[in-house]
């Protein structure tokens, strides 16, 4: 069910936000991959984890955080494959990294679904409107 309620989503911040014009601002992909990125280090905190738990999480968030200001800086490319990128880490990388008592069971399957729908939107979008993936002032 965190499958389909993730794409559903996914579809619908993209669409909103192409619709609204809120992504024709460089900083809106990029805010987003920060703030994906922050979840971790939050259900950290909320399951009264080790510190080294919330010291992983919060390396791994800044990991996804360069991309997302590189992205912002030199070419949005970064901040699409930082966006589906994490997607990646969340079925493949975060399970065999880290246990965080504090994210629920279905956190991961309903994140990294909307990171690979929010990450192919962008790239999309990216790939309809040539010359917009450099630091050129919009989308």
């Amino acid at each position: 069910m965190e499958y389909l309620v993730a794409v559903v989503l996914g579809l619908a911040v993209g669409g909103f936000a192409t619709t609204t014009g809120f992504d024709r601002d460089r900083a809106f992909y990029p805010t987003v991959l920060i703030v994906v990125a922050s979840y971790y280090a939050l259900f950290a905190v909320m399951g009264t984890s080790r510190y080294s738990t919330l010291e992983i999480e919060i390396a791994v968030g800044l990991v996804f955080s360069v991309f997302a200001v590189l992205g912002f800086k030199k070419s949005m490319w970064l901040a699409a494959i930082g966006i589906a990128g994490h997607g990646f880490f969340d079925f493949f990388v975060h399970p065999g990294l880290v246990v965080n008592p504090g994210m629920p069971v279905w956190w991961p399957g309903f994140c990294g679904t909307i990171d690979f729908v929010l990450g192919g939107w962008c790239a999309i979008r990216l790939w309809k409107t040539p010359g917009r993936a450099k630091n050129n002032g919009t989308f």
